[in-house]
Protein backbone atom coordinates (compact mmCIF):
# COMPACT_ATOMS: atom_id res chain seq x y z
CA UNK A 1 0.00 0.00 0.00
CA UNK A 2 1.46 3.28 -0.47
CA UNK A 3 0.89 6.17 2.03
CA UNK A 4 1.85 9.68 2.25
CA UNK A 5 2.84 10.78 5.66
CA UNK A 6 2.38 14.76 6.51
CA UNK A 7 2.36 16.96 9.12
CA UNK A 8 -0.81 17.65 11.05
CA UNK A 9 -2.73 20.78 9.87
CA UNK A 10 -5.29 22.59 11.29
CA UNK A 11 -8.13 20.96 8.60
CA UNK A 12 -6.68 17.79 10.23
CA UNK A 13 -7.54 18.01 14.02
CA UNK A 14 -11.07 17.06 13.87
CA UNK A 15 -9.88 13.86 12.10
CA UNK A 16 -6.94 13.37 14.03
CA UNK A 17 -9.38 13.76 17.29
CA UNK A 18 -11.50 11.03 15.92
CA UNK A 19 -8.34 8.62 15.96
CA UNK A 20 -7.33 9.54 19.15
CA UNK A 21 -10.85 8.32 20.51
CA UNK A 22 -10.15 5.08 18.29
CA UNK A 23 -6.78 4.62 20.11
CA UNK A 24 -8.38 5.12 23.47
CA UNK A 25 -10.78 2.60 22.78
CA UNK A 26 -8.51 0.20 22.20
CA UNK A 27 -6.38 0.76 25.01
CA UNK A 28 -9.70 0.88 26.83
CA UNK A 29 -8.99 4.68 28.04
CA UNK A 30 -11.46 6.12 26.22
CA UNK A 31 -13.53 7.86 29.25
CA UNK A 32 -9.92 9.83 30.21
CA UNK A 33 -10.44 11.58 27.01
CA UNK A 34 -10.70 14.93 27.46
CA UNK A 35 -9.16 16.29 24.04
CA UNK A 36 -11.31 18.86 21.59
CA UNK A 37 -10.23 20.12 18.47
CA UNK A 38 -10.01 23.42 20.27
CA UNK A 39 -7.03 22.44 22.60
CA UNK A 40 -5.60 20.23 19.30
CA UNK A 41 -5.20 23.90 17.92
CA UNK A 42 -3.98 25.51 20.81
CA UNK A 43 -1.61 22.74 21.31
CA UNK A 44 -0.15 22.34 17.78
CA UNK A 45 -0.23 25.82 16.76
CA UNK A 46 -1.39 28.27 19.12
CA UNK A 47 1.03 31.08 20.21
CA UNK A 48 3.66 28.12 22.10
CA UNK A 49 2.76 25.07 20.29
CA UNK A 50 3.63 22.02 22.39
CA UNK A 51 3.41 18.94 20.12
CA UNK A 52 3.38 17.87 16.49
CA UNK A 53 2.09 15.64 14.77
CA UNK A 54 1.73 13.59 11.63
CA UNK A 55 -1.07 11.90 9.88
CA UNK A 56 -0.75 9.30 7.21
CA UNK A 57 -3.45 8.69 4.77
CA UNK A 58 -3.94 6.19 1.89
CA UNK A 59 -5.29 8.19 -0.91
CA UNK A 60 -8.31 9.86 0.72
CA UNK A 61 -8.51 8.01 3.61
CA UNK A 62 -7.13 8.87 7.01
CA UNK A 63 -4.85 5.30 8.24
CA UNK A 64 -2.80 6.97 10.83
CA UNK A 65 -0.85 9.21 12.74
CA UNK A 66 1.78 10.51 15.15
CA UNK A 67 1.91 12.90 18.07
CA UNK A 68 4.97 13.94 19.84
CA UNK A 69 6.66 16.46 22.20
CA UNK A 70 9.99 17.53 23.23
CA UNK A 71 11.32 16.52 26.43
CA UNK A 72 15.05 17.17 28.26
CA UNK A 73 17.37 15.64 29.35
CA UNK A 74 19.32 16.95 32.30
CA UNK A 75 22.54 13.80 31.64
CA UNK A 76 22.25 14.61 28.08
CA UNK A 77 22.24 18.22 28.15
CA UNK A 78 19.79 18.31 25.36
CA UNK A 79 16.24 17.77 24.29
CA UNK A 80 15.00 14.33 23.06
CA UNK A 81 11.28 13.30 21.63
CA UNK A 82 8.79 11.23 23.06
CA UNK A 83 6.03 9.50 21.07
CA UNK A 84 2.91 10.29 22.38
CA UNK A 85 0.83 7.89 19.99
CA UNK A 86 1.01 5.78 17.34
CA UNK A 87 -2.03 4.67 15.84
CA UNK A 88 -2.49 2.61 12.20
CA UNK A 89 -6.25 1.55 12.03
CA UNK A 90 -6.70 -1.87 11.42
CA UNK A 91 -7.23 -1.95 7.83
CA UNK A 92 -4.25 -0.65 7.15
CA UNK A 93 -2.06 -2.47 9.26
CA UNK A 94 0.66 -5.34 8.55
CA UNK A 95 1.74 -2.62 5.66
CA UNK A 96 4.65 -0.51 7.40
CA UNK A 97 2.76 2.09 8.02
CA UNK A 98 3.65 2.30 12.01
CA UNK A 99 7.45 2.07 10.89
CA UNK A 100 7.21 4.29 8.76
CA UNK A 101 5.43 6.77 10.65
CA UNK A 102 8.27 6.19 13.83
CA UNK A 103 10.89 6.69 11.61
CA UNK A 104 8.93 9.62 10.48
CA UNK A 105 9.25 11.02 14.04
CA UNK A 106 12.42 9.57 14.95
CA UNK A 107 13.49 11.74 11.76
CA UNK A 108 11.77 14.62 13.44
CA UNK A 109 14.48 13.66 16.68
CA UNK A 110 17.44 13.51 14.42
CA UNK A 111 16.65 17.14 12.19
CA UNK A 112 15.99 18.65 16.07
CA UNK A 113 19.25 16.95 17.80
CA UNK A 114 17.70 14.87 20.33
CA UNK A 115 19.89 12.41 22.17
CA UNK A 116 17.00 10.32 23.03
CA UNK A 117 13.38 8.54 21.53
CA UNK A 118 11.13 7.71 23.96
CA UNK A 119 7.67 6.03 24.53
CA UNK A 120 5.53 3.93 26.97
CA UNK A 121 3.58 0.85 25.53
CA UNK A 122 0.72 -0.77 27.35
CA UNK A 123 2.27 -4.11 29.48
CA UNK A 124 -0.53 -5.83 27.41
CA UNK A 125 -0.08 -4.83 24.36
CA UNK A 126 2.06 -8.07 23.17
CA UNK A 127 1.88 -6.86 19.21
CA UNK A 128 3.13 -3.23 20.34
CA UNK A 129 5.82 -4.53 22.85
CA UNK A 130 7.07 -7.10 19.73
CA UNK A 131 7.11 -4.51 16.99
CA UNK A 132 8.75 -1.97 19.39
CA UNK A 133 11.53 -5.05 20.39
CA UNK A 134 12.45 -5.31 16.28
CA UNK A 135 13.00 -1.43 15.98
CA UNK A 136 15.67 -2.39 18.49
CA UNK A 137 13.79 -0.60 21.53
CA UNK A 138 14.23 -1.60 25.21
CA UNK A 139 12.06 -1.89 28.30
CA UNK A 140 13.18 0.17 30.73
CA UNK A 141 11.78 -2.15 33.63
CA UNK A 142 13.40 0.03 36.44
CA UNK A 143 11.57 2.75 36.13
CA UNK A 144 8.27 3.19 37.50
CA UNK A 145 5.80 5.93 35.14
CA UNK A 146 4.22 8.22 37.81
CA UNK A 147 1.37 10.51 37.31
CA UNK A 148 -1.40 13.26 38.29
CA UNK A 149 -4.19 13.83 36.92
CA UNK A 150 -5.44 17.90 36.28
CA UNK A 151 -7.00 17.75 39.45
CA UNK A 152 -3.85 16.19 41.48
CA UNK A 153 -1.84 18.91 39.53
CA UNK A 154 -3.95 21.77 40.76
CA UNK A 155 -4.08 20.41 44.43
CA UNK A 156 -0.43 19.89 44.43
CA UNK A 157 0.83 23.43 42.38
CA UNK A 158 -1.85 25.20 44.40
CA UNK A 159 -0.41 28.35 46.85
CA UNK A 160 0.46 26.78 50.56
CA UNK A 161 -1.28 28.34 53.21
CA UNK A 162 0.36 29.73 56.11
CA UNK A 163 -0.88 27.23 58.20
CA UNK A 164 1.41 24.63 55.80
CA UNK A 165 4.36 23.63 58.26
CA UNK A 166 5.94 21.83 55.30
CA UNK A 167 5.76 24.85 53.07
Amino acid sequence: MDFKIDAVAPTDLPDLLDLVRELARFERLEHEVEATAESFQDSFFGAQPVAGGLVARRGNDLAGYAIYFFTFSSFLGRRGIWLEDLYVRPRFRQHGLGRALIEAVARVGVERNCGRFEWTALNWNKNALEFYDKLGARVLDEWALLRLNSEGLRRLGARPTQGDADA
